[in-house]
């Protein structure tokens, strides 16, 4: 899924180095003359889904532009001559690609200060990246002459140090392409106001972690529905399945516990430019507890003021290809 690096510190899962999007003008609307232009590059893997990427921007109101020669990237995004937002899609494909000239050459603009320029990253796991490229039988750009998983290991030699400079990485192992548009909206979109918005996201631990997430609560601990006949087939939407864990007698410690932890915790994330958190909630199955306690969490989250994206990854299908 969903990567973004913490604020502070880059790492696979995901997250976010730079403060969060400037305000900006209405979508399809020119820039003023004062605020600074933004301007998104996404890199990363071939077959990560970086097309998707850029026409999810596109969607934003950006002017989308792939696979532009470097040689040709200050041309394009001269300081004050910007009249949309712009998405720019660089990678191996791009002629007179080398990962030192693209971050010198993206350094140089930035000093201009007239340019709010950010990095995005989209990764994935080799051997998804494997499945994509057998399925869809297309050639990966680097296994021309080679096994495809040969290709795919170069490139990420390749393209790896750019995952220490980017201000989001985001995983599409598990990313079903409507969650690779909801994150970047959530760091991007146009419309947004300034500050902190926080993702909840419900999951199976038996398909793994979220990737993107940024704090995660364990709720297998909770009585499981699973095992009540007539639960079962219910999910943590039906309030039947919502009573039956709140019964629970750890259910309101338990929930007391986290959103004591939180209340804290939100102004700071905001404080330090954060613009995106996410919040993942498990248990075994990923359809009764978590999905309850996720509901929950988001009603206490918007009651207090933030702004909430929910989702509940079991429940939905979909994956990008």
């Amino acid at each position: 899924m969903m990567t973004d690096a913490p604020t502070d510190a880059p790492a696979p899962q995901g997250g976010e180095n730079a403060a969060g999007p400037a305000p900006a003008g209405p979508m399809g609307d020119s820039l003023s003359s004062t605020a600074a232009a933004r301007v998104v590059v996404v890199t990363g893997m071939s077959g990560a889904g970086k097309t998707l990427a850029l026409k999810s921007l596109e969607d934003l109101g950006y002017e989308a532009v792939d696979n532009l020669p470097l040689s040709l990237l200050g041309s394009l995004v001269r300081p004050g001559e910007l009249q949309r937002p712009l998405a720019i899609g660089i990678d191996i494909r791009t002629r007179d690609f080398g990962v030192v000239s693209m971050l010198a050459e993206m350094d140089r603009l930035m000093a201009t200060g007239k340019l709010d320029m950010h990095l995005v990253f989209v990764d994935c796991d080799d051997e998804v990246l494997r499945r994509r490229y057998t399925e869809t039988r297309r050639r990966h750009p680097l296994a021309v002459d080679r096994p495809l998983i040969d290709g795919i290991r170069h490139e990420r030699e390749l393209v790896s140090p750019l995952l220490g400079r980017s201000d989001v990485v985001i995983d599409t192992t598990s990313l079903p392409p409507a969650e690779l548009k909801r994150v970047l909206a959530g760091y991007f979109s146009l419309e947004c106001k300034p500050g902190l918005v926080v993702f909840v996201t419900s999951f199976s631990y038996r398909r793994g972690l979220p990737r993107e997430a940024d704090l995660v609560f364990d709720a297998r601990f909770l009585s499981n529905p699973h095992y009540v006949a007539d639960l079962k087939p219910l999910t943590g939407r039906d309030p039947k399945v919502a009573a039956h864990v709140e019964n629970d007698p750890d259910f309101a410690q338990f929930f007391t516990a986290v959103t004591a932890l939180l209340g804290p915790l939100l102004p700071r994330f905001a404080a330090e430019g954060k613009s995106y958190l996410t919040i993942a909630v498990g248990c075994t199955g990923g359809r009764h507890r978590s999905v309850v306690i996720a509901e929950k969490l988001a009603l206490w989250l918007r009651e207090n003021g933030q702004r909430v994206d929910l989702r509940h990854r079991e429940l939905e299908e979909g994956e990008i290809t």
